[in-house]
């Protein structure tokens, strides 16, 4: 099974997904289509602790589906894109419940995070800290706690799980050196985790050929992890800077 959220979902229940790549959101048509069951939450937040909203509902959720037998309990995976991205930084912080995790575009530093700006708008990107998505409350000086409780990496020891960030060098919404952060925390503590970057590409993938790559990592990653098919170079080896573009590293 694999988890997809980002906040509240269920009022597209009867929305129809085209089997087609997206811009980063998991293809829901096509992994089911694959034999697997994708649970996509709905997710409440208290003021403060978006981490610990995105904690409760997204694992008690999970557990509850294995409760029911519909899965196996040791071939979970989590997805998702900008805050979706944040929330699975979050979630492997406090729980080794999943087998692979994909976070597009995370924020993993709320501290460093805090006094950038949008690059598309040039808003300064206190004020979802402070009032809209992150929900903290405050500003970093008078709660730098909870800055730091919900900043995942902080708690990146704890991490069990194997994780891959895309971080866009376009990205205009979320700077993508959130995700080097991510990475470089994760392999400076000898955690797996693979890196994907998309030149010139934005938030979200714009154009169609790469649209249709990360749909076919994202299929040999959690086939790899969840079904236990044979890893792909790039996950086994992975594919050096001056190689990329001539090595897509998609063979086996």
């Amino acid at each position: 099974m694999i988890a997809y959220f980002y906040e509240r979902s269920s009022d597209g229940l009867y929305g129809y997904s085209a089997p087609a790549p997206t811009p980063s959101r998991l293809n829901i048509p096509f992994f089911v289509s694959r034999g697997y069951i994708v649970f996509v939450p709905d997710i409440w937040y208290k003021t403060g602790y978006p981490g610990q909203g995105a904690y409760d509902y997204i694992v008690s959720g999970t557990r509850a589906v294995v409760a029911r037998g519909y899965v196996d309990s040791t071939k979970l995976g989590l997805q998702g894109q900008s805050w979706g991205g944040y929330q699975i930084a979050h979630v492997i912080t406090r729980t080794p419940l999943y087998a692979a995790a994909w976070a597009g575009a995370p924020v993993a530093n709320m501290t460093s995070a805090y006094g950038g700006i949008r690059w598309g708008t040039g808003l300064n990107r206190q004020f979802q800290y402070e009032k809209t998505q992150s929900r903290i409350g405050a500003n970093l000086w008078e709660k730098p706690n909870l800055y730091i409780e919900n900043s995942p990496l902080f708690h990146f020891p704890k991490v069990k799980t194997p994780v891959v960030v895309m971080a866009n060098d376009a990205d205009g919404a979320v700077p993508w050196y959130q995700g080097i952060e991510m990475f470089t925390a994760l392999r400076r503590l000898g955690k797996q985790v693979w890196m994907l970057n998309y030149n010139n590409e934005d938030h979200n993938l714009v154009e169609r050929k790469n649209r249709k790559d990360i749909q076919i990592r994202e299929q040999q990653f959690f086939d790899y992890l969840l079904k236990g098919d044979k890893p792909a170079k790039w996950i086994a080896e992975g594919v050096p800077a001056i190689m990329k573009g001539r090595d897509w590293g998609l063979g086996y």
